[in-house]
């Protein structure tokens, strides 16, 4: 249809819209816009019933937490059109079977339909329908048909804006549509125009114009793509955009309208627009996906990214996916440098830190570390593993290589991002950085720092920190661009990411519940040294549980744990085995997993070394344990049979650490089964390729007709060989 009304100026703007997408949850007043391709089935003869009742449903939540909801709907023209249909070949077939007298009926041909005359019959099926499902959430709705002369006359204009009003605080949702039945025929040329004025032609201006009228805080605009592309979505190298500002209207082309409908994509970004200067933030978004219809609408609300989000604020700096693909970019060139480059910019941060005020042992600590990686820098990219001759004059080789684009998300913790940064550039990968905000200032310097180091050999771009308002969550959906996801941080931040992440592998842990145990064997004075749980209680490599054998029960060496348990100020927690053999216990534990992360942990008795193990397998999370003895038979089985990224005999469980190790720094804990495990340095970020040199080798070759064999012989690869 084409409604055109004559022009009025706009209401006194009732305040900006929002500028971030974090704001959208301040949304009070939200328009939805179900255009064509939404509401209509694949065949344009019907209604997608699945996905507009997976519609209602978020709009009815919304609706009950206190938001004013109106829907703008398309879908009366196809609904009538199915009914018609249905109506035409019904009578068809009872008139041919009376004219015929025969049961067989002859090919039936339906009439032209009139899109008015299907607007007619469906209006009223369409409402019902509306009607029908959201009084399965107990909401009332109420259905509004404007026509030209609602906005051509002043005092109609009035009328219907008081009527949605009333509508509103009586808890109604109303459904809007133009009345397709009335509607005159299509004018050419006609159009949104300048700031003050704007023709309703379409649901997308229809929706606009309403979302300015009521002083609307969202408008979401549901069609058949993700959002606004670049391009056409399916020309090659389309890119999707996440935020529209009005003055990236140039750098826009526009393709076809959707498959139903009069608007299309360029009519949609013309009423967002013009919303927008009204005051309503507006975002545009895929309403037909059946993976994201079903909470497409509550995620806009709730400030995900989803769909292209206008907005009158532009950042100063790019975007975060621009981010990715400048570090991506340089992140090559990084990894094509001479070993020797890439330990000079290691060198250099350090030299640059040692200006910062760091306490002395942390300073130290961290020299340390970046002296380490730099050395390994000269023996980790483009590293030789394998060698083998396929053929004469066929060689192929297995050989490092970085792993791509890291994502590296930590809490407040500043010393991690050059120790973090020094590991990228020594494996050539390139890195996005995203901090805690308590150190944002902390982190903007030390980043600084990181490319100042970093343009000595023009990499500047390969590290690049987050400073965007990107939730955590976006992040991890950035399945195209970055390779692998590290978090440093709390067990629930690790598990918030794990949830979050779609498509990109984590590493980490999410939970540090380490053992040690104490067996019959043991030595007092290693028994009684409780650095493991007090050095750093809050590490992740920190003693959570205490397993005694049995036969220290009552004994000296048991009294002397807990009396210096008691003198470090541990609280303990009883297991179920040991409270049984306590009169008067300490609390018992909920539970036998709990990672305490403070001056807390468990006490269990067991009664040996194999019962120790099956409770470590049961209820570790295969980070780091412990056994306490001088009996090496029994030291080596524990070491063999259980089952964790580090197992210590007769040593604290603070060892875990990549520092510590000689590793230089670690990116992270790694309790996963392939790739890294266990403290992640150097070699947890580098992957391997596959590099053959034949002189025009064919498989044919080596058919049973061709003249060449396989050999299939190991070459010797001397230590130190590269690429």
């Amino acid at each position: 249809f084409i409604l055109i009304c004559s022009f009025f100026p706009l209401p006194r703007p009732h305040g900006k819209s929002f500028a971030h997408r974090s704001e959208l949850k301040q949304a009070k007043r939200i328009v939805v816009k179900l255009g064509s391709a939404v509401v209509t089935r694949g065949d344009e003869c019907g209604l997608a019933l699945g996905r507009l009742a997976s519609i209602v449903e978020q709009v009815a939540m919304l609706q009950n937490q206190g938001r004013e909801m109106m829907i703008v709907t398309s879908g009366a023209v196809a609904f009538g059109r199915q009914r018609l249909r249905h109506e035409i070949l019904l009578s068809q077939s009872v008139r041919q079977a009376l004219h015929s007298g025969q049961n067989q009926l002859k090919e039936m041909s339906l009439p032209v339909l009139e899109a008015r005359a299907c607007a007619a019959a469906g209006q009223s099926g369409l409402m019902a329908l509306y009607e029908a499902m959201f009084t399965q959430y107990s909401i009332c709705t109420a259905q509004i048909l404007v026509t030209n002369l609602d906005f051509h006359d002043e005092q109609k204009r009035r009328n219907l804006n008081s009527t949605l009003q009333e509508l509103l605080r009586m808890n109604i949702v109303p459904i809007i549509n133009t009345n397709d039945a009335v509607v005159p025929p299509p004018v050419p040329n006609s159009d949104l125009q300048g700031v003050n004025v704007i023709s309703i032609k379409d649901n997308d201006s229809l929706a606009a114009r309403l979302a300015v009228e009521m002083k609307v805080d969202l408008l979401v605009a549901l069609s058949d793509v993700e959002g606004l592309y670049d391009r056409p979505p399916g020309i090659d190298d389309a890119k999707l955009l996440d935020i529209f500002y009005p003055g990236d209207q140039q750098s826009i082309t526009y393709g076809n309208k959707s498959r139903v409908g009069i608007g299309g994509m360029e009519a949609k970004v013309k009423a967002a627009l013009w919303a927008l200067q009204g005051g309503t933030s507006v975002v545009i978004a895929n309403g037909t996906d059946p993976k994201v219809t079903g909470h497409v609408i509550t995620d806009i609300v709730e400030g995900k990214k989803v769909g292209t989000f206008f907005s009158e604020v532009k950042p100063a700096g790019p975007t975060v996916e621009q981010q990715t693909e400048m570090a991506r970019h340089a992140g090559r060139a990084l990894a094509s440098l001479d070993p020797e480059q890439r330990a000079e910019i290691i060198c250099k941060i350090l030299a640059l830190i040692n200006r910062l005020s760091l306490s002395t042992a942390k300073l130290n600590s961290l020299a340390i570390g970046l002296r380490q990686l730099a050395v390994s820098s000269r023996d980790s990219v483009g590293r030789v593993l394998r060698r083998t001759r396929v053929a004469n004059n066929l060689e192929l080789e297995q050989i490092t290589v970085p792993i791509g684009v890291l994502l590296v998300i930590f809490e407040s913790r500043p010393d991690c991002l050059p120790q973090v940064s020094a590991l990228a550039i020594s494996s050539g990968n390139a890195l996005l950085l995203k901090g805690g905000k308590e150190a944002s200032n902390t982190n903007k310097i030390l980043h600084q720092l990181v490319q100042e180091a970093l343009s000595i050999h023009g990499v500047t771009d390969a590290i690049q920190l987050v400073s965007t308002r990107e939730e955590v969550e976006d992040l991890c959906r950035l399945d195209k661009m970055i390779d692998l996801i590290i978090p440093r941080g709390s067990s629930q931040l690790v598990r918030d990411i794990q949830r979050a992440a779609k498509g990109i592998p984590v590493l980490g842990h999410s939970e540090g519940v380490c053992h040690v145990y104490i067996d019959s064997e043991a030595s007092l004075d290693k028994a009684i040294d409780v650095d493991s749980k007090c050095d750093y209680p809050a590490a992740c490599n920190a003693m959570e549980t205490l397993l005694i054998h049995r036969d220290l029960l009552r004994t000296p060496m048991f009294d002397q744990i807990i009396d210096m348990l008691r003198t470090e100020e541990v609280k303990i927690h009883a297991g179920p085995r040991f409270a049984s053999y306590l009169t008067f216990s300490p609390s018992e534990v909920k539970s036998l997993r709990t990672e305490y992360g403070e001056l807390e942990c468990c006490i269990e008795v067991v009664d040996s070394m194999q019962e120790a193990i099956d409770h470590i397998h049961k209820y570790g999370s295969s980070h780091t344990d412990v056994i306490v003895t001088e009996n090496e038979e029994t030291a080596e089985q524990f070491l063999q049979q259980v089952d964790s990224a580090c197992v210590f005999w007769n040593a604290s469980s603070r060892f875990a650490d990549g520092y510590r190790f000689g590793l230089g720094a670690e990116v992270g804990i790694s309790t996963a089964r392939i790739h890294a495990r266990g403290p992640v340095g150097l070699e947890g970020l580098l992957t391997t390729k596959w590099v053959l040199r034949g002189e025009g080798h064919t498989v044919a070759d080596f058919s049973e007709q061709g003249s060449m064999k396989y050999l299939h012989e190991n070459i010797p690869v001397p230590q130190g060989s590269f690429n």
